[in-house]
């Protein structure tokens, strides 16, 4: 069991990890990656080294829990009105995300401060329960619906690839291509009338 896994949810608990997670952004915003510490982020904030020794081991899964929590969804994926167009607006605002310089940054130090794999885990399922809610939204409009894993497999495995290892010319594009193909492999269809996404990025 990691350490993480022993702390208790809530009380005391919950207002240090708050208060140590506040203390690191700010230093990071401040001065910069280089110059953080745990000395100085348990100055910051109002705790002893040794309290986030114990919680969190090391500085750098002090980062990776940080950068986990930041990668979590602030809101539910907006409805569109259909599958496809859900879909592809959740694609390309992941995308966006993700493939930003903070995103990569946190996507980094949640895999290196993971040694047993946790935050790797947590990240993944809440790309997951971000398409549970549009494929069931989709179901309740008696629209037919991949299964949750063959989105995350179609999806989101290539674009997660793609972000970390292959970045060069990754473009929202390649978002709409990799959902258009997922539910319409075929290109039956051909270019589906009124489902172009608004709103920024939008190709």
């Amino acid at each position: 069991m990691s350490r993480k896994q022993m702390v208790r949810p809530g009380g005391r608990s919950a207002r240090v990890q708050a208060s140590v997670h506040t203390a690191v952004r700010e230093l990071l915003s401040e001065a910069g990656r280089d110059a953080l510490t745990v000395p100085l982020v348990a100055q910051r904030a109002g705790v002893t080294p040794s309290t986030i020794y114990r919680r969190w081991g090391d500085l750098q899964e002090l980062l990776s829990d940080v950068a986990v929590e930041r990668l979590r969804p602030d809101t539910a994926p907006d409805d569109h009105g259909d599958l496809f167009r859900d879909l592809t607006a959740w694609a390309e605002q992941f995308l966006d995300e993700m493939a930003s310089p903070s995103g990569r940054a946190y996507i980094r130090d949640a895999l290196l401060g993971d040694p047993d794999g946790g935050n790797a885990g947590q990240c993944s399922a809440y790309a997951a329960e971000q398409i549970d809610t549009i494929l069931t939204r989709a179901a309740g409009r008696d629209e037919d619906t991949p299964r949750t894993e063959t989105v995350v497999d179609r999806v989101v495995a290539p674009l997660m690839y793609r972000i970390l290892f292959r970045p060069a010319g990754l473009d929202t594009a390649y978002a709409h291509r990799l959902v258009a193909e997922l539910l319409d492999p075929c290109g039956e269809s051909g270019e589906r009338p009124g489902t172009a996404i608004s709103g920024p990025g939008a190709p």
